[in-house]
C-alpha cells in the first residue's frame, strides 16, 4: 500500500498546469571521465536503480471527487524509455546554450498517467561535456528539493560493486475500489478532529506572529511588503541561470561573522537581488523578504518529519554588505525558531483536515488572491546540502549540480542554492516575462562575495 501522505497530498494540491510542483537537479559531468557513459549504459543504469526506489515505477491513482489522498500504484505499462530522453544542446554548446535548453525541459508538467519523473540526457556541451536534468514531482517526496532522482543515480566511487543479482521491482498493485472507498471513508471520519487540531495550531501560529511583531528583526505583515516587477503571477515558461562559489570562501565568512553558511548564501542573493534591482531603478526603500525552507522533525512517534517555510527580511535595504549579512542572520535565526516552534506538523495538519479535491481549490484560488493583494514574501531562496564527497554517474564525475526551483502565485523568482563537493552551485528559476535576463541576477553572485571578503581584508 502507497498513499500518499498529508504533506505530499499538500504539495499535489498546489499544482496548476501553469505552476507545476516539480523541482530538478541539472548535473555538468567530468569528460573526461564520461567516456564510458552513454545514452544507452544511462538507460540501464537507471532501470537498475529504480528496482531500489519503487515510487519511481508507481503512477497516480487519484480518488474520485478528491475524497482522499492519492495513491502511487504500480504503472503496468512502466517502461523507462517513456522517462529517458537524448537531447542535443544548439552550438556553441555553453553555460547559457545549456541553461536555456534545461529551462525549455523543465518548464512543462509532468504527465500525471505515468510515473512522475523525468531524465535528460544532454549532448553537445563545449569540452566535450555532457550534462543530466533530473526532474521529479514533490509529492514523491521532499529530499533534496529535486535532487531525490539524480542521487538515486550517484555513486560515491567511480566503479561501485553491484549486486550479482537484481531483485525484481517491487509491485504496488492497485487498491481495488473497495478498499478505496473504505479507506477515504475511514479518512472522512477523522477529518473533524483534524481540522480542530488544525484550527488551534494556526491561532497558536497567529498569536505568535502578532507577538513578534514586536521584534524589531521580524517580517513585515504582507501588506508592508514592497512589490517588485517580478512580484507577479508567473507564466508557463521558465528561465534559469546558474553560479559557483567555492564553498571555504563561504565558511572563512562564515567563521568570521559567526553566522551560518545559509545566512551567507541568503546575504549573497540579497545582494544580487539588490544590484539588479538598483540598476533597472527600481529598488524599494523597505527590505525585500524571502522565504526559507525549515527542516522540522516529527513532533509526535506518528508525524511525519517536514519542512515549513518561513519569511526572513533580505537586508536589500541596506547598502553596506556586512549589514545585509548580520540583519540577516539575526533575522533568520528568529524566524527557523519561530518555524520550530509553531509551525511543526502545520503542513501535514492541512492535508489531514481537508479533502484533497477542497484543498487544491482552496489552495490555488487563495494563493492566487493573496498574490494579487498582498505578498508574503518576494522570491524563494532554499539552502540544500549534498555531499562533500564528488558522486558519478556511472563513472562519470559530476563537476556540478545546479537545482531548479518551483515558481509560485506572485513569486516570479525561485533560488535554490546546493552544496557539493566544496563548492555552492546557486540556480535562479524565474519567469522570462518577469525576470528578462537571469544572467544578471547569477553575475551579482561573485561581486557579493567579493565584497563581503573585501570587509573581512579590511577589518
Amino acid at each position: 500500500m502507497d498513499q500518499l501522505s498529508a504533506s505530499e497530498s499538500v504539495r499535489l494540491a498546489l499544482e496548476t498546469p501553469g505552476l507545476p510542483q516539480h523541482a530538478a537537479a541539472l548535473m555538468l559531468l567530468d569528460p573526461g571521465a564520461a567516456a564510458g557513459l552513454g545514452f544507452e549504459s544511462l538507460l540501464a543504469l537507471t532501470e537498475e536503480r529504480i528496482r531500489s526506489a519503487p515510487r519511481f515505477g508507481r503512477r497516480l491513482r487519484e480518488v474520485a471527487g478528491g475524497l482522499d489522498s492519492a495513491w502511487l500504484v504500480d504503472d503496468p505499462g512502466f517502461d523507462v524509455r517513456h522517462h529517458v530522453h537524448r537531447i542535443a544542446v544548439p552550438a556553441p554548446g555553453g553555460r547559457k546554450e545549456l541553461a536555456e535548453l534545461a529551462a525549455f525541459l523543465f518548464a512543462p508538467p509532468l504527465d500525471r498517467s505515468r510515473p512522475l519523473w523525468e531524465l535528460w540526457w544532454i549532448e553537445g556541451l563545449a569540452e566535450g561535456r555532457t550534462a543530466l536534468l533530473a526532474k521529479s514531482h514533490r509529492c514523491l517526496g521532499d529530499g533534496a528539493a529535486g535532487t531525490t532522482l539524480g542521487e538515486l543515480l550517484c555513486d560515491l566511487e567511480p566503479r561501485p560493486q553491484r549486486p550479482e543479482r537484481s531483485s525484481p521491482r517491487e509491485l504496488a498493485p492497485d487498491p481495488g475500489e473497495l478498499r478505496v472507498a473504505l479507506r477515504a471513508a475511514r479518512s472522512l471520519t477523522t477529518r473533524p478532529a483534524a481540522a480542530l487540531q488544525l484550527g488551534a495550531s494556526l491561532l497558536r501560529h497567529g498569536l505568535g506572529r502578532l507577538r513578534s511583531l514586536r521584534d524589531p528583526e521580524a517580517p513585515p505583515l504582507p501588506f508592508w511588503i514592497p512589490k517588485v516587477s517580478f512580484n507577479a503571477s508567473p507564466g508557463p515558461r521558465r528561465a534559469i541561470a546558474c553560479a559557483s562559489v567555492a564553498l571555504p570562501a563561504l565558511t572563512e565568512i562564515r567563521k568570521h561573522f559567526d553566522v551560518r553558511v545559509s545566512d551567507v548564501v541568503l546575504a549573497l542573493t540579497g545582494s544580487a537581488v539588490r544590484r539588479y534591482l538598483e540598476n533597472r531603478g527600481e529598488l524599494p526603500r523597505k527590505s525585500l523578504v524571502a522565504t526559507i525552507a525549515v527542516s522540522l522533525p516529527a513532533a509526535t512517534a506518528s508525524d511525519e518529519p517536514t519542512l515549513a517555510s518561513a519569511a526572513v527580511p533580505w537586508g536589500t535595504e541596506r547598502a553596506d554588505p556586512v549589514a545585509r549579512l548580520l540583519r540577516i542572520h539575526r533575522a533568520a535565526s528568529r524566524a527557523r525558531e519561530f518555524a520550530r516552534r509553531h509551525d511543526a506538523q502545520l503542513v501535514a495538519q492541512l492535508g489531514r483536515a481537508m479533502l484533497p479535491g477542497f484543498l487544491s481549490l482552496t489552495l490555488r484560488t487563495g494563493a492566487a488572491a493573496a498574490a494579487s493583494s498582498a505578498l508574503t514574501a518576494n522570491a524563494f531562496v532554499e539552502s540544500l546540502r549534498s555531499t562533500s564527497l564528488p558522486l558519478y554517474v556511472g563513472g562519470a564525475k559530476v563537476e556540478s549540480m545546479v537545482p531548479l526551483t518551483v515558481l509560485a502565485p506572485g513569486l516570479g523568482l525561485g533560488i535554490g542554492a546546493l552544496r557539493y563537493n566544496g563548492r555552492i552551485d546557486i540556480g535562479f528559476t524565474v519567469d522570462p516575462d518577469l525576470v528578462p535576463d537571469p544572467w544578471d541576477l547569477a553575475d551579482g553572485i561573485p561581486l557579493a562575495l567579493d565584497e563581503l571578503r573585501a570587509a573581512i581584508g579590511a577589518a
